[in-house]
């Protein structure tokens, strides 16, 4: 599966159970990144894919196909790191304050990146996308 997931410069996720921001340039990327895979979500993420056709599932992460993307906010995906084949990282380019975060070293786990793309987002000037292949 291809798990996609945004964070900070800290590698921050969410504060206070919310998101620390939303993008409307930065789905639109994620669908067109997609190129007709499937999107899965859960209840927390569906209002961000209002305008696309997504499957929202509870058990998202358990019922991807192998691929399937899996926009991930809220969740920790370290139990189903052996499904997750590629990561693709949207970064904020700034700090947020954060109390969940991807604790996880990429790298030491055998993701190695193969693609760093920039744009501009509607909220942030610059968000950049990276691609990590195992």
């Amino acid at each position: 599966m291809i798990a996609a997931l945004c964070l900070d410069d800290n590698n921050g996720m969410m504060f206070n159970h919310r998101r620390q921001s939303r993008d409307s340039r930065l789905i639109a990327n994620l669908v067109d990144f997609a190129s007709g895979r499937r999107i899965l979500v859960n209840d927390f993420s569906a209002e961000l894919f209002a305008e696309y056709r997504v499957c929202v599932d509870t058990d998202f992460l358990k019922s991807a196909g192998c691929d399937d993307i899996c926009f991930v906010e809220n969740e920790d995906i370290s139990s189903c790191l052996d499904r997750v084949h590629t990561l693709v990282i949207y970064r904020w380019n700034r700090k947020y304050p954060s109390d969940k975060r991807f604790n996880l070293d990429i790298v030491n786990l055998g993701y190695k990146l193969s693609e760093v793309t920039e744009f501009s987002g509607t909220s942030h000037d610059r968000i950049t996308r990276e691609v990590y292949i195992r």
